[in-house]
């Protein structure tokens, strides 16, 4: 395997006609604010912090995260080094998102107006670059969200007043969000561990955001991070536990990688970002280890022949997280 250039330009590409340039890799916060019962670990602040000074070194230029991610932790650790970089750097780009009421679950056009008031306060900032509508298949009543003056409605407001350059939707359940997308006028979308080298639910959804010029941000390429460790060091599947049966999809690929002296992160990131309806890939960091790891499995150099023989592995067309049992925060 050649060493890569961590040096290498980032290719740029623009979200809608809003003006926004993201690179093709970026960086989730979820687990940055520590989320055990998802991810498995702690992340200390100490940690957290020096991860976000390591990231205002770039090459990549998008940050994501979240109201909600931690119960709010994430943004808060995000605010703190704002703060202390001297405010957010220029050409960088911040996306979070708004987030149902925790307690309630409600997401209605008040709670849409208070979470960018929470957000915008906790990053210390007086904008953001992008706004998504977050989870909505978890809400109380979805009906909020679509009705006329409810919180889609706020959303479009919000960029109406400056408040962020560009709006999207982002979730994971296809049945719900590829009706949304039909819909509003969106000029970006996240969709997560949907698209991988395990699975591709989200590939006619992509085809069609792509079709509308809807930029879309592909998220979880590792899908929980048996892609990216391995499934003899890590059983799981998109935060679940896995059998051996269901890990049996990830051996084969891992036999290939072994094959052709090719990381499997390097394989699946890859495999997001050299899709072209793709506008940034979207990976969680919780170490500057992380960040190295993620620019180095970006630059790796893999052959065409490894593409011609992964690619005909059996993958998976169901949602990958119908039978978890999800634990937000």
């Amino acid at each position: 395997m050649n060493k890569p250039n961590l040096n290498q330009f980032m290719k740029k590409n623009k979200i809608k006609n809003t003006g926004v340039e993201v690179t093709e890799l970026s960086f989730g916060t979820s687990s940055l604010g520590s989320m055990p019962d998802t991810y498995g670990y702690e992340v200390p602040e100490q940690r957290a912090q020096e991860t976000l000074k390591r990231f205002f070194q770039g090459p990549v230029n998008l940050l994501d995260t979240s109201r909600n991610y931690a119960m709010g932790e994430s943004e808060k650790r995000i605010g703190i080094a704002i703060k202390e970089n001297g405010g957010w750097p220029e050409n960088f780009v911040l996306s979070t998102k708004i987030d149902r009421n925790m307690d309630t679950l409600v997401l209605d056009k008040k709670r849409t107006r208070e979470s960018i008031e929470e957000s915008l306060k906790t990053l210390n900032v007086n904008s953001v670059d992008v706004l998504f509508l977050h989870d909505p298949e978890y809400v109380k009543d979805i009906n909020d969200v679509t009705k006329k003056d409810g919180a889609l409605d706020e959303l479009f407001k919000i960029k109406e007043e400056g408040l962020t350059k560009a709006v999207g939707l982002a979730m994971g359940k296809i049945d719900i969000m590829f009706p949304m997308l039909k819909n509003w006028d969106f000029d970006v979308m996240i969709n997560h561990n949907r698209y991988t080298l395990l699975n591709r639910e989200a590939d006619e959804m992509y085809s069609y955001a792509h079709s509308k010029n809807i930029s879309i941000f592909n998220a979880a390429p590792y899908a929980g991070g048996v892609l990216a460790k391995g499934p003899s060091n890590f059983k799981k599947i998109t935060y679940q536990d896995a059998t051996e049966e269901k890990l049996a999809p990830a051996r084969e690929i891992e036999k290939v990688c072994k094959k052709y002296n090719v990381e499997m992160g390097a394989a699946a990131l890859q495999f997001s970002m050299k899709d072209k309806r793709i506008t940034s890939t979207l990976c969680g960091v919780t170490s500057i280890q992380s960040i190295e790891k993620n620019l180095a499995w970006a630059n790796t150099n893999i052959p065409e022949e490894f593409w011609n023989e992964v690619l005909k592995l059996p993958y998976s067309t169901k949602d990958p997280e119908s039978e978890r049992n999800y634990t937000p925060g």
